[in-house]
């Protein structure tokens, strides 16, 4: 498969060995006074290395390359006698929280039981998050997270949550939810990435929610291309968003 992945030049590397305790996952190591990258599926691709290399060795390219795989890393970093990473760690985690994936702690997949409206908080006027998982954004999500799984899938515009108000109750309440901007991202990406999407998790259906303004529209191109490449036949819906809040169609 083609994904995002580390890559260390060996010219630049001067062999100072930063970058190996800032991957979680013992993907890197030392050999012959080098840094490399010990297998493919040890590299989740994030980059929690990049910040550590003071030679500016380390980028993230895009290639042919194994998947990612969890299993892998938690028998590698047994083998090396280290403990498992951060989201691996949960006797202080919430009982209702469960966790996948690896990389950067904030980026790590996350799903959980989205919170209960309490009486203080509706006599208050205050609103719950209607929020089941995490990560949201479309670079960082797994494919293969079990949140997808049999989910009604929401494609929301990055700028739709802040124009209009009712999101978490009128549209994400109840579904697994990514996020993008195709005016400042590849939107082939992003057809690349739910054409995986749709074609490894059961969706049930696919809402996408786009802003008024012109540019918006490609983050739906980019849903319907990805439904038609993935030969799955999922209902699918579609809903702009007026630049003060109002539902436009």
């Amino acid at each position: 498969m083609k994904r995002k992945i580390v890559t260390i030049d060996p010219e630049k590397c001067d062999g100072c060995g930063l970058c190996v305790p800032s991957c979680a996952e013992g993907a890197i190591t030392m050999i012959n006074g080098k840094a490399v990258l010990s297998a493919d599926n040890l590299c989740d691709g994030l980059g929690a290395c990049l910040g550590e290399c003071p030679r500016d060795a380390i980028k993230i390219e895009e290639r042919e390359a194994d998947e990612f795989d969890e299993a892998a890393v938690e028998k590698h970093l047994a083998a090396l006698g280290k403990p498992a990473p951060l989201h691996q760690q949960t006797p202080q985690a919430p009982a209702a929280a469960h966790h996948h994936g690896g990389g950067c702690p904030g980026s790590r997949a996350m799903s959980f039981a989205a919170p209960q409206a309490t009486a203080e908080a509706v006599s208050g006027g205050s609103r719950q998050s209607q929020l089941a998982q995490w990560p949201v954004q479309l670079h960082l999500v797994s494919t293969t997270a079990p949140y997808f799984q049999g989910a009604d899938l929401l494609i929301t515009a990055d700028c739709v949550p802040v124009a209009y108000a009712g999101y978490h109750e009128d549209f994400l309440k109840g579904k697994a939810v990514v996020m993008g901007c195709p005016k400042l991202d590849d939107n082939s990406f992003y057809q690349q990435k739910l054409t995986e999407l749709f074609s490894k998790s059961e969706i049930k259906s696919v809402t996408v929610l786009k802003m008024e303004v012109p540019c918006c529209g490609g983050i739906a191109v980019a849903a319907r291309q990805a439904l038609a490449a993935s030969g799955r036949q999922i209902p699918y819906h579609e809903v702009t968003i007026g630049i003060q809040g109002q539902i436009k169609a």
